[in-house]
């Protein structure tokens, strides 16, 4: 079997332009927010609202996704994203900025977890952790250069310029997906759930392997949550970085991620998984520490660096676990769909939990909470692997 190029490319350029539009805005959202007037929590609530509808969605989506394909799901949630996108030009306070998330994590519940999907049901077999990792170079190549893309803008123009910019990408991988990506026929669809009774997600979970996979996930996604959300609010209070110095911090992290998908992946599938994946997580859990620690410009980008790093070496490896379970329970949807709500989730917490800490005690301590929910999360892998 060899993987359908047609599709793959279609799906990465999809993807691509989406994580850029998305990454393009996400960096400037905390200091935007802090400018209207909002305070700790409710920064943490505007990034946590776009994964709260999505942690509620993604299950249905993927599920549905097994059902009735996957073409009109990703087509349809795109072009949700893109009219959303448009109203942030408008936005003018906290409460719509909170709305707007919410619209955007339900459509984003339609858009990556599909698309995995979609690519893991075309991956040949033994070759998932290297198909796996050349598709997430689409989600962190986009997101790494849309942070640096709207730092740039913004600093030239203005933060409405940046929202009309993420519109624009957005729209593109909805035309993308429009034209050139081939809808399933109702024998694909049957295929690729077999004739076995769908398989529900509480069985799923149940599973130790898949519930292991699910806990890693939610626990590394929680270290991202805190750091996306409150590190450019950070860098911009306490020492007073531009935009663009903002963009490149954030980019950092993604950017390197995204560069070890590829030789992370094959290594994958030739090198055992569960030593990546500890491996991500133990730097992980030192790379968050470090950044507590930081103090300059440059020990602030190291440090996320590391951070990236973590998720370079982990996450190919945590794609190609998941693509093997999701063939072997014929529920490759739902399973990419449960991996995605465990991003969703830690997306959730991260900055919900960390708005609660700065507002109790200091911004520290959200960095130390980060680095003990890692922690537990390799706890439970190791245990369950």
């Amino acid at each position: 079997m060899s993987i359908n190029l047609r599709i793959f490319n279609t799906l990465f350029l999809a993807v691509f332009v989406t994580a850029m539009g998305a990454g393009l805005v996400a960096p400037l959202l905390p200091v935007y927010a802090h400018e209207l007037g909002a305070g700790a929590f409710q920064i943490g609530l505007i990034f946590g609202a776009f994964s709260l509808t999505r942690s509620i969605f993604v299950p249905y989506f993927g599920k549905l996704s097994d059902r009735k394909g996957k073409k009109s799901l990703l087509t349809v949630g795109l072009f949700i994203y893109f009219l959303l996108s448009l109203i942030y030009t408008t936005s003018e306070s906290v409460e719509a900025l909170i709305a707007l998330r919410l619209g955007q994590g339900f459509a984003s519940a339609m858009i990556l977890p599909v698309a995995q999907a979609y690519v893991g049901i075309i991956t040949p077999a033994h070759k998932e952790g290297r198909i796996m990792g050349l598709f997430n170079i689409s989600l962190y190549g986009g997101l790494s250069l849309g942070p640096l893309l709207g730092g740039v803008v913004t600093d030239w123009f203005n933060i409405q310029v940046s929202f009309l910019s993420m519109g624009v990408l957005i729209f593109f991988g909805f035309l993308l997906c429009l034209f050139f990506l081939p809808r399933e026929t109702r024998s694909e669809i049957e295929a690729s759930v077999s004739s076995k009774k769908a398989v529900s997600y509480l069985r799923l979970i149940k599973i130790p392997s898949v519930f292991s996979l699910f806990v890693f996930r939610a626990c590394f996604t929680t270290c991202i949550g805190i750091t996306w959300t409150f590190l450019p609010f950070l860098a911009s209070t306490s020492m007073g970085l531009s935009s663009s110095a903002i963009g490149v911090l954030v980019m950092v992290n993604v950017f390197i991620a995204g560069l070890f998908q590829a030789p992370m992946g094959y290594l994958a599938d030739r090198f055992s998984k569960k030593i990546l994946v500890t491996a991500g997580g133990i730097i992980a859990v030192g790379s968050i520490l470090y950044i507590n620690r930081a103090s300059s410009f440059g020990e602030l980008v190291l440090a996320n660096g590391f951070l990236g790093l973590a998720g370079g070496i982990s996450f190919p490896a945590i794609m190609a676990l998941g693509v093997i379970e999701g063939r072997r329970t014929a529920a490759m949807g739902s399973l990419m769909g449960l991996l995605a709500l465990a991003h969703s989730l830690g997306m959730l917490v991260g900055p919900l939990l960390a708005g609660v800490l700065i507002d109790l005690f200091s911004i520290g301590t959200i960095f130390i909470a980060g680095a003990i929910i890692m922690g537990g999360g390799i706890v439970v892998f190791l245990r369950n692997n």
